[in-house]
């Protein structure tokens, strides 16, 4: 009783910051701020959720965020931290809202809650605005991950609407018989739905390794390691070479005034303010010769700013190689590609109309074996394969020009695919990298799928993977499924019998009693 009290005084001081019962006409919302903090909780709960998955692609979430702003900050993380301390206050409140209907008592939600739930919901769909307007692609990540977590999901979903049968079959058990059709049809949906849904999971993970044969992908650098170095620097190429073993290099290539190519990927605006010192205003690399382009300083902003929390990796010797980087020119690349025998592959900014021929002269000048050069731009392909032997690599918009030509090499951003069809290519002798693939969850997944090659930043950790984080036999899941879902059920049956042997037994001690009370009366 004491226990009980105590919730029941804590949980109504912290939703309505009252310790008194209300009453009166206030108590006939308390059905409608429940469902306010319900939604409330699902929505950022949800959300959380597809901002953790949006965690792969935080570099250019920040990327993004600076071209507006101009100021090296973790935007991505404060949008993380926002998001979870709003999850959990809903949660919180959604917990106290159901000791509230356990304890039987009216829920009066203060002011204050409304408007933060309120506010909540707003910056949610606010965000989600953004991101539909801005980056639309970024959401076809999100039914990706559900590939790889969906059946734990399902067992997450089973235990909790286990936990909420007994709430559910309690209010059963006390309500009028009209709201009990009611509440019976919603839970009987709801529960069919959860205990069904494997039904329509489909991952690749959901396969019996010992009958297939598991290649792990090719890991290609995306502009070196940008982890463990400044990105498209000499340095982050090296120890992609060296420590992670890549078998390509992927890069950006612009060419200067005096028409050298040089490695940088930001190709727009103030383009050279997000990885350099310059402190003119330069729009294009076609407005500034290279010597002065290698005056800059490349290396700063990253041991500054540390944009992937990883500079504390880094010994003294390597941070104070990091501070001396400049922009590389792409022919002292090709001289690391020929040294280690890695392969290259980039996209070309075109500033002029010759881009593609100064570019592919530079390459043949440098006389690197062709087979090392993968040619992913799409401009002047025809002129390319005339002058040289390289390796064409064709992206999403190219597939019908690459079935014509016969083309092997498939260049797709990891969400333009889905795993069958990234699987079918394979089977057809079509090799397909996805980029950019940053966290283990995707090169896991895609790696049960049949990727041939990633492109990544996270070089450092996807070699040291021998396989993936999980796999699982279709028959053991099935089991699984069955078990997980029977062992709810009995609960389930357990509970609603229950309750309803205490219901009854009320019931028949309060007639008992209202017999003892007329005895005397008669």
């Amino acid at each position: 009783m004491a226990l009980g009290r105590c919730c029941r005084d804590f949980s109504r001081a912290f939703l309505s910051c009252n310790l008194e019962n209300q009453r009166g006409n206030e108590n006939k919302r308390s059905t409608c701020w429940c469902i306010m903090v319900t939604v409330g909780a699902l929505i950022s709960v949800c959300w959380l959720y597809i901002w953790l998955v949006f965690y792969s692609d935080r570099d250019d979430f920040n990327t993004l965020f600076f071209s507006y702003l101009y100021k090296h900050k973790d935007y991505f993380m404060v949008v993380m931290i926002i998001s979870a301390l709003l999850a959990s206050y809903c949660v919180l409140l959604l917990l106290f809202a159901l000791v509230q209907v356990v304890l039987q008592e009216k829920l009066d939600l203060h002011w204050i809650h409304k408007v933060l739930i309120c506010f909540g919901v707003l910056l949610i769909v606010t965000m989600i605005l953004l991101i539909t307007l801005l980056q639309r692609d970024r959401w076809d990540i999100v039914p990706l991950s559900l590939q790889y977590t969906a059946p734990f999901l399902q067992f997450g979903a089973v235990g909790a609407v286990t936990l909420l049968s007994w709430l559910v079959f309690r209010t059963f058990n006390q309500v009028q018989k009209r709201s009990k059709f009611l509440i019976a049809g919603l839970f009987l949906i709801l529960s069919a739905f959860i205990y069904l849904c494997p039904l329509l999971i489909h991952s690749p993970c959901l396969i019996d390794i010992k009958e297939i044969n598991l290649t792990k992908p090719d890991i290609w650098g995306h502009r070196g390691a940008p982890m463990l170095a400044p990105e498209n620097t000499m340095m982050s190429f090296e120890r992609s070479a060296t420590e992670c073993k890549v078998k390509v290099f992927e890069t950006d290539v612009q060419l200067s005034k005096d028409r050298i190519p040089f490695l940088m990927h930001d190709n727009k605006g103030e383009f050279l303010k997000r990885t350099t010192n310059v402190t003119q205003s330069v729009s294009s690399g076609n407005q500034v010769d290279i010597s002065e382009l290698q005056s800059l300083n490349a290396g700063k902003w990253f041991i500054e700013n540390d944009p992937f929390q990883t500079v504390h990796l880094l010994n003294k010797s390597q941070r104070e190689t990091a501070e001396s980087q400049t922009i590389p020119t792409l022919r002292q690349l090709l001289k690391l590609a020929k040294r280690h025998n890695i392969s290259i592959i980039f996209d070309l900014y075109c500033n002029g109309s010759n881009d593609t021929e100064d570019t592919v002269k530079e390459i043949l000048n440098s006389n690197i074996s062709h087979e090392l050069i993968y040619w992913l731009p799409p401009q002047n392909r025809e002129y390319v394969k005339k002058t040289s032997n390289f390796t064409q690599v064709y992206n999403i918009t190219e597939t019908s020009e690459m079935d014509k030509q016969n083309g092997t090499h498939l260049n797709v951003r990891h969400s333009q695919l889905n795993t069958d069809k990234i699987r079918n290519l394979r089977n057809k002798g079509i090799k397909v990298n996805l980029h950019v693939v940053n966290e283990r969850w995707m090169f896991s997944l895609l790696w049960c799928a049949g990727a041939s090659s990633v492109t990544t930043n996270n070089c450092q950790v996807f070699s040291k993977m021998e396989q993936p984080d999980w796999t699982m036999a279709p028959s053991v899941y099935i089991t699984l499924w069955i078990s997980v879902d029977a062992a709810s059920i009995l609960i389930m049956i357990a509970v609603f019998v229950y309750h309803r042997k205490n219901t009854s037994s009320r019931q028949r001690g309060g007639r008992i009693s209202e017999q003892l009370e007329i005895a005397p009366l008669v």
